[in-house]
Parts: structure tokens; C-alpha cells; sequence
């Protein structure tokens, strides 16, 4: 019987992914099972795995760059220690699996299966399964890339030989190996019982793990750093108010001092398969400067549409590139700089990044505002809006939310194209595939009635948006016109940053 153990108290949020591992960790069933758990560096996964480590008496072993033999010596003294054997001497993983699996279940009278209902069986008499956890698993797999067929050879005859129950969680930053692991003919595919991404923490999250109370702060410091809670720990303070704001930026973000300084260019260096750093880095520039297309990455690029598919397809793999389908017309797809700091980077430090290297900081944003305030602040914005519909559906439009995306709508007449940044699609029924609940705006800037009226104009171009309500999102507010025509009519949402920032489910 699987159970979910008490969260430690010093774990923020988190509660699906401890939730998850505490089931998996706690589930009797015998033989060697493997959990994946990843995501990029400075997530929280090592933090929730060492305490499950303590919290099951497990084996946690964090990996370094080193050679085999030299991993092989550490496991031994380490694998050696937790077992109480002292130092041992491992020349193969062969070995070091099979010294896991010495790891034999204990008796549950632990804190593992404390408060398990025993219907009637003496407590000494239930066995908890064992726990081990590879931390940095790819700096194994790059030195001993044989590691998954011999996990896959162990998992299999444990099984068949009906072993002892054993849990081995693998660990690594580097996606695109890890999620490697589980596609197409790699050894462990159908023998992983647990995949784990560990993603930043939404917005509204940030904003309580940073400790903000001003959604307008709240918003700025999202668009640049993310909901990626190890950035907390790699400055010296937060802003507190959004006169701080400037000189946070400048002191603790861009200075090159700052762990934060090269943050994205750490971020791509240690995925895996990425070697032609500055393909990969041309291409992030071009997507966070606007180009959201194939075809205009590669006219920016001065390259073929073919020669940056590969590159693209590899971003979006690695979590650095979102790509996304026009929702209505399922094609033309659309690519968006998925992390914020990586965004922030490519446009404000960059370009500038002389300036920033010689101390010229508060010159160097200066420059860099308005760049901000449209290529970060701007699609961030869009982004959370989208967010905000598709985790309030219920709330306010009567039906769950399933997509939300962007779409283009021709304007004959006016001949025009009309860019809509909200298109939310709830599940249909029989040959409606989808419904179109909302359509709508999201923009940093002053929102009145010509922006309804525009709204109106689009959804009588749609005739497959009839009845939809129309949705204005904006970060600076609206005009008491506007206010007032949508307090008047029922088709019509207006959603500011309070109402972005006040709902946390």
C-alpha cells in the first residue's frame, strides 16, 4: 500500500511532486523499480530527493564530472558506508547495481509506513521497500553510457526472480538525456514506473516564494528571472518596492558579478547534443526579438528553413523554445522563448553586454527599457493571461479550459490581419472537436472602448467564435468607458494584474 509521507517543513509548495515520490518510494510491490526525475538545473529536485532520501533511511549519491573509475571508487566508499560495511571495492557497475540491490527492505517501524492500517498484521511482518537515488545522472551516463541496458537487465530478472522491492530514482538536469531515456528503442522504455518533471513555480507561486506583495512588482520580477526558485538564493536581496526595482536589476541581475549574469549561456552549455553554442544562441536571440516563425528565424539568420529545424526541434526539446500550433487553424506553428531569464537576457544584457561588463550597468538599462517593456514585459504579459483563463475556466466561462493559444484572423474588407493573443477552447462534443469560449486581448499598455470595439469586429470574422466572450487583459488598466460597457453586457471579462495575482489555484 503506497503512502504519501509528511512534507518536510522546510519544502515550499511542491506538494503533486513529494506527493508523487512518496507513493512510489512506499509502494511494496517487489522487484527493482526506477522513477525518473528532471528538470533544468536550479528547480528544487535535489532538495525534496535528500530528504526522501532521510525521510525512507535510503542511499543518496550526487554525481560529479569524473571519470568512471573514479565515480566507481566514490559509490564504493559511499554505497560502503550506508550499508555499514565499510569501504567497498567496485571495478564495474555491474557491481554497483548489484550493491544496490543489497540494499534489502527494512521492517516498517519506521517513519516510511508509520500510520499504515495493518488490518490485523503485526507491524513487524510489513517490509518497506529500499530507497536509492542517483543525483546528476547524465555525468554517469556520459562516462559509462552502457548504464540504461544494465539497468534494463536488472530490472527484468528482478522481476522475473520476483526480488526484493527496491526503488532507484535517477536524477538529472540535462532534459534532453533524460527524457532520452524514455523514447523511442532506449533500454528503459516501458520500465520506468515514475517520470517526474519538476517545472518552475507558476507565477502566483513566485510571488509568495519571493516574498512580493505589489502585483506590479510581482510581474516585473517574474518577466525577468522566472518562477525558477534556486535564482532566490543567487542574490543578495529582492526589490521591495518598484522605485527598487531599477537598482535590483542593475546591482544583483546584471552586474557581472552575479551568478545571474550568464545564466542562459550556463543553462544551454550544459545540455547535452548542444556543442554549436552560438547556432543555438542565434536562434534564441532571434525568437526573443520577435521572430516567431521558421521562416522569419531563418531570413533573421541569413540561413535556410532547413538548416534551422534541427536546432529548433532541439530547443524545444531541451524546454528553452515553447512551440505552438495556431489553435483554430492547427498549423502555421509559432515558437516563444519558454524560460524568462533566457528571454531577459537576449534582449536587455546581450546586446549591451559591453556596457554591463565595464560597469556601465545603470547606463546599459537604461537603454535597455524600452527594449524591456516590448520584447520581455509584453509577451510575458500575454503569457500569464493565457495562464490565468486556462486555470479559471470553470470560474469564468462555465467550462473547463483545455487550450488556450493565439490565432490570426483575415480582415477582408479592412485588409488586414487581426493578431488575437487569447483564443481559450473548451472540450466539444460529437463532431466539435473544441469550442471557442473566449477570445481576446493581453497588452501592457491602456485599454479603452476602440479595444472592444475591435473585439467585436473579430468574433462577427469567426463564425466559429459565435457566442464567445471576449476577454481584455491588461497590465496598466481601463478606461471608465470600457469599464462601464462591460459592466453593462455579460459577454465581456476585464482582467488586470490584481485578478491575475489573485487567484493561487
Amino acid at each position: 500500500m503506497a503512502v504519501v509521507l509528511d512534507r518536510p517543513a522546510d519544502l515550499f509548495n511542491r506538494e503533486h511532486e513529494w506527493a508523487t515520490l512518496s507513493e512510489f518510494v512506499s509502494d511494496p510491490t517487489p522487484g527493482l523499480r526506477i522513477g525518473i526525475v528532471y528538470g533544468r538545473r536550479r528547480q528544487g529536485k535535489s532538495f525534496p530527493l535528500r530528504r526522501l532520501a532521510s525521510a525512507t533511511g535510503g542511499f543518496y549519491y550526487q554525481a560529479l564530472e569524473h571519470e568512471a573509475s573514479q565515480t566507481l571508487a566514490e559509490l564504493g566508499e559511499s554505497i560502503g558506508t550506508h550499508l555499514g560495511f565499510g569501504r567497498l571495492a567496485l571495478a564495474s557497475w555491474e557491481e554497483v547495481i548489484s550493491s544496490l540491490g543489497r540494499l534489502a527492505p527494512a521492517k516498517a517501524d519506521g517513519p516510511l509506513l508509520a500510520g499504515l492500517p495493518q488490518s490485523g498484521v503485526a507491524t513487524s511482518s510489513v517490509m518497506k521497500p529500499s530507497v536509492a537515488i542517483l543525483d546528476e545522472f547524465p555525468y554517469l551516463l556520459e562516462r559509462s553510457p552502457e548504464l540504461p541496458s544494465l539497468l534494463q537487465r536488472s530490472v527484468d530478472r528482478s522481476q522475473e526472480e520476483n526480488g526484493p522491492a527496491i526503488r532507484l530514482i535517477l536524477c538529472g538536469s540535462a532534459i534532453s538525456v533524460m527524457a532520452n531515456l524514455l523514447e523511442g528503442q532506449g533500454a528503459l522504455r516501458g520500465r520506468v514506473h515514475t517520470n517526474l518533471l519538476v517545472r518552475p513555480f507558476g507565477y502566483v507561486e513566485s510571488m509568495r516564494f519571493w516574498g512580493l506583495d505589489d502585483p506590479r512588482l510581482a510581474f516585473r520580477v517574474d518577466a525577468i528571472v522566472g518562477g525558477t526558485p534556486g535564482y532566490r538564493e543567487l542574490v543578495r536581496s529582492t526589490p521591495s518596492s518598484l522605485a527598487d526595482l531599477d537598482s535590483w536589476v542593475v546591482d544583483e541581475v546584471l552586474t557581472p558579478a552575479s551568478a545571474l549574469f550568464r545564466e542562459d549561456e550556463w543553462l544551454l552549455g550544459e545540455q547535452r547534443g548542444m556543442e554549436n553554442r552560438a547556432l543555438y544562441l542565434s536562434v534564441l536571440a532571434s525568437v526573443a526579438l520577435g521572430n516567431c516563425t521558421q521562416t522569419s528565424i531563418a531570413n533573421q539568420l541569413g540561413r535556410s528553413q532547413q538548416s534551422v529545424l534541427h536546432p529548433l526541434d532541439a530547443l524545444v526539446r531541451a524546454n528553452f523554445l515553447d512551440k505552438d500550433d495556431d489553435v483554430v487553424r492547427q498549423r502555421r506553428p509559432v515558437y516563444r522563448v519558454a524560460d524568462p531569464i533566457i528571454r531577459f537576457h537576449q534582449v536587455v544584457r546581450h546586446p549591451r553586454s559591453a556596457l554591463f561588463e565595464d560597469r556601465r550597468g545603470v547606463e546599459a538599462w537604461s537603454d535597455a527599457k524600452q527594449s524591456f517593456e516590448s520584447l520581455v514585459l509584453g509577451p510575458h504579459f500575454e503569457r500569464l493571461a493565457r495562464e490565468y483563463l486556462a486555470r479559471r475556466g470553470v470560474a469564468l466561462f462555465d467550462a473547463p479550459i483545455v487550450t488556450v493559444g493565439t490565432t490570426v484572423v483575415n480582415d477582408k474588407d479592412m485588409r488586414a490581419a487581426h493578431q488575437l493573443d487569447i483564443v481559450a477552447l473548451s472540450p466539444g462534443t460529437g463532431t466539435r472537436n473544441r469550442v471557442i469560449e473566449a477570445i481576446g486581448e493581453a497588452k501592457l499598455r491602456y485599454l479603452d472602448g476602440r479595444d472592444l470595439a475591435r473585439l467585436d469586429r473579430i468574433r462577427t470574422l469567426m463564425p466559429e467564435a459565435k457566442g464567445a466572450r471576449l476577454v481584455l487583459a491588461s497590465a496598466s488598466g481601463f478606461s471608465q468607458e470600457l469599464i462601464r460597457a462591460a459592466a453593462a453586457r455579460s459577454d465581456v471579462r476585464l482582467v488586470g494584474l490584481e485578478e491575475l495575482y489573485s487567484d493561487d489555484q
